[in-house]
């Protein structure tokens, strides 16, 4: 019985003395093996690896995944024109993969990623500062925004190769004026977009004259060709009317005579209404006279 216990004993202490040299390494992890606290070795590569049992060997792993870096709030910088503007930015970052670099990310931080990120978040807004402020407001929003981070990029990834530090990407989110300035930037906009609506209706203003009299004088012109024409074309059927008159007249005067009569008694009696106190002698009413008062009848018109 003894000799049984003594055996699971052993068997437990070799167990545990095993796991103890045994450990695997995930592919989302650097593994940096410390011997007698001491950096003995740095394992990038996952899958099992083995060791000497604490204290002589122990393991830290560190995060290799690409982390980013994004500022809780706009940060506040100064231009060139001694602009204030917010900026928001984010930076995408992980532990270098060289060689020396996740040791000496580990001897800078301690292992802790909270140092690294405010360590980074240091770094970034001093590269920020000292590219925004040789710059004007345009150039940092539109003019020159690329060069701004591509400035921004090269200062961080040298200082971050220092550390350990191997910088993936670096933006600007979001470039905007403080909420002070916002006013009369929008103020000084206002008034230039009414100087441009203002200029844009007087221009249109002068062009609606510039038509309208034009239009005018056109109306004008057209209104003196077509009356010298109506007059014109009037003369002509008046004096056309007036030789067919003159024809007529020539052919059989007597006839001419009291077909003009009859049209003077229709447009006369032409409302019964109408009362007319006339001498009945009068040469008005010859034709009601019969052919003996007013002449012989006229003959018709020999062809």
């Amino acid at each position: 019985m003894n000799r049984i216990a003594s055996t699971v004993v052993l068997a437990f202490i070799a167990l545990m003395l095993l796991s103890s040299t045994v450990f695997v390494v995930d592919q989302r992890k650097y593994a940096i093996v410390f011997a007698l606290g001491q950096i003995k070795e740095v394992i990038r590569e996952p899958g099992l690896h083995f060791k000497l049992p604490p204290p002589f060997q122990n393991v830290v792993f560190l995060d290799n995944r690409i982390m980013t870096i994004e500022s809780p709030d706009a940060e506040r910088f100064i231009t060139a024109e001694k602009m204030n503007i917010l900026v928001d930015s984010f930076v995408k970052w992980r532990i270098g993969r060289g060689e020396a670099q996740p040791k000496l990310y580990y001897v800078t931080f301690g292992g802790e990623e909270s140092r690294a990120r405010d360590r980074m978040s240091q770094i970034i807004k001093a590269a920020l500062n000292e590219e925004i402020t040789k710059r004007t407001v345009a150039e940092v929003i539109s003019g020159q925004r690329g060069k701004v981070m591509e400035g921004i990029r090269a200062k961080v990834v040298q200082e971050a190769a220092q550390i350990g530090v191997e910088i993936i990407d670096v933006r600007l989110k979001r470039v905007e004026y403080v909420e002070q300035i916002n006013t009369s930037v929008y103020e000084r906009m206002k008034a230039e977009r009414m100087r441009v609506a203002n200029e844009l209706r007087s221009t249109g203003a002068a062009e609606s004259e510039k038509i309208r009299a034009d239009a005018d004088r056109q109306r004008s012109v057209i209104l003196a060709e077509a009356y010298r024409e109506a007059e014109e074309t009037k003369g002509e059927g008046d004096a056309k009317a007036s030789a067919i008159y003159a024809d007529a007249f020539g052919k059989n005067p007597e006839f001419y005579k009291f077909y003009r009569s009859l049209e003077a008694y229709r447009t006369t009696f032409k409302n019964h209404g109408d009362v007319m106190v006339m001498d009945s002698s009068s040469d008005f009413f010859k034709y009601f006279k019969g052919a003996g008062a007013g002449g012989a009848a006229p003959a018709p018109a020999k062809k």
